[in-house]
């Protein structure tokens, strides 16, 4: 059974900083295509931030890429989501999306998110 958990959301001032981490497990046999981060806004439609693929490339959002990194620990099962210099317009739930295929099967699996708060 795949399980995806983010941690490390919080409370923090503009222009702060926060590393957000999303651990999978129960994927030894699925190849993980894609780990993805998004971001819900209050009120607002879920969006997308980040993308790491399997070969290692990324991609990000216009209003992130400045900001925010991508990066992911092979060893640990464990994909991270640096933010850096804040606003409080980053507020919100941020997800974790892992993107797998087995055989022909592709499936994704979503974690239940962290909230992050930036607020003076």
């Amino acid at each position: 059974q795949v399980q995806v958990v983010e941690s490390g959301g919080g409370l923090v001032q503009p222009g702060g900083s926060l590393r957000l981490s999303c651990e999978f497990s129960g994927t030894d046999d699925l190849r993980i295509q894609a780990v993805s981060w998004y971001h819900q806004p209050p009120g607002k439609q879920r969006e997308f931030v980040a993308v790491m693929v399997s070969g290692g490339g990324t991609n990000y959002a216009d209003s992130r890429k400045e900001r925010f990194m991508i990066s992911r620990d092979y060893a640990k099962n464990t994909a991270y989501l640096q933010m850096d210099n804040l606003k409080s317009e980053d507020t919100g739930v941020y997800y974790c999306k892992l993107d797998t295929k087995r055989y022909r099967t592709e499936r994704e699996y979503w974690g239940q998110g962290t909230q992050v708060t930036v607020s003076s």
